[in-house]
């Protein structure tokens, strides 16, 4: 018996914590169960460890259809709101091109394009909102 290893649950997405961020990896297709457990267990993992940053490293996803973009866009607010950021990793090209073609940008939704540099991302400090509003230029 493997003692200390933890056999992958199936229909489940482990959730690793590396200090204050968080590091999903996604592998094949992601299904409605699925998504909704990961939501899940993501929002009580920053609730109970105090994590500060999340990042979906999506390297090992071949396809990209609007379900996973919404489910990509759905946990970054989610995290958001729990005032954790959220950095997806890993995107191929191939992946980008469909996100754009299904219409779906996800604005506010920060990527890198490998998991060390997500994590360097999330280790810079978040710029404070300025007050004021906007800013007019004069001519």
């Amino acid at each position: 018996m493997n003692e200390g290893f933890a056999r992958p649950v199936a229909g489940h997405v482990p959730v690793l914590r590396l200090g204050d961020v968080l590091l999903v990896t996604l592998q094949g297709d992601l299904y409605d169960s699925t998504a909704h457990q990961l939501q899940q267990d993501l929002s009580e993992t920053i609730t109970r460890s105090g994590a500060t940053g999340v990042v979906i490293d999506i390297s090992g996803v071949e396809i990209v259809d609007s379900f996973l973009g919404r489910v990509l866009a759905e946990t970054a607010a989610q995290t958001e709101l729990l005032a954790a950021r959220t950095v997806v990793a890993g995107m191929r090209p191939a992946v980008a091109i469909t996100l754009v073609e299904l219409g779906l940008t996800l604005p506010g939704l920060r990527t890198a394009l490998t998991t060390e540099a997500a994590m360097e991302l999330l280790a810079q400090p978040v710029a404070p909102p300025r007050p004021g509003g906007v800013r007019e230029e004069s001519p």
